[in-house]
């Protein structure tokens, strides 16, 4: 983990203070080494995760300038929806976004029928990996797409645009429902991906356009999505 520490030292040096660089490591470190099955990769996958939540923070502090829009994509593992969506909204968005997936529960292995569909539509997920939604992260989005109750409670920061994706759960599903389940979510995240990157003066305007107004919610559009006011969260079932 030294080799993390320094990297990360180097790279925020003047932005975040040696300790607090080293406790949201250590951190991450704690928060990956949940997930058994990453034993042999903590280290590496610790120092990406402890990289997202100190860029996050950073923005979100001023430290950091945001030239972007930040969208997280939150399913309940970060194993499926969520990944597939996060894929398909970088390579639409290229360097006009920057994307993130979480997951609000345990974590998991990303699908291996999730990573073959995207195969197909020319996208690798081998460098993917399942983390967990941190605060940091969660405070410096933009745009939040929940897929679905299955995430449970999640606390969309204030002034960013929440979406709820309603969505088939491709855990365990027969690849020709993977597929569709991927068209999907492309075809949502195509509409999305358009809308944010086309606003002239970037993040700062989308936050204040997509805002919905307190008192109930907005239905832009009830077959590809459901916008919530900011705090509102999702609840219950099983998901990725």
């Amino acid at each position: 983990m030294s080799k993390s520490l320094e990297a990360l030292g180097r790279e925020f040096e003047g932005v975040h203070s040696p300790e607090q660089i080293e406790h949201v490591l250590q951190d991450s470190v704690r928060q990956i080494s949940n997930e058994a099955s990453v034993e042999h990769y903590v280290p590496a996958l610790a120092g990406r995760l402890a990289r997202e939540r100190l860029r996050s923070l950073g923005q979100t502090q001023g430290t950091i300038s945001k030239d972007v829009p930040e969208v997280v994509f939150v399913g309940l593992h970060d194993s499926g929806r969520g990944q597939m969506a996060a894929a398909l909204m970088r390579e639409c968005g290229g360097s006009r976004v920057n994307v993130h997936s979480a997951g609000s529960g345990t974590l998991a292995e990303i699908d291996p029928a999730v990573a073959q569909a995207m195969e197909e539509a020319g996208i690798h997920l081998e460098e993917a990996y399942s983390k967990p939604l941190t605060e940091e992260v969660l405070g410096a989005a933009d745009v939040v797409v929940t897929m679905g109750r299955s995430v449970g409670e999640v606390m969309i920061p204030a002034g960013a645009r929440h979406l709820d994706w309603r969505l088939g759960d491709p855990g365990g599903a027969a690849i020709d429902e993977v597929r569709k389940i991927r068209d999907e979510i492309r075809a949502r995240v195509q509409r999305l991906c358009d809308e944010i990157t086309q606003q002239p003066d970037g993040p700062h305007l989308a936050r204040s356009r997509f805002r919905v107004s307190p008192p109930g919610r907005e239905l832009l559009d009830t077959h590809l999505e459901e916008e919530r006011p900011c705090g509102v969260e999702a609840r219950s079932e099983h998901g990725s």
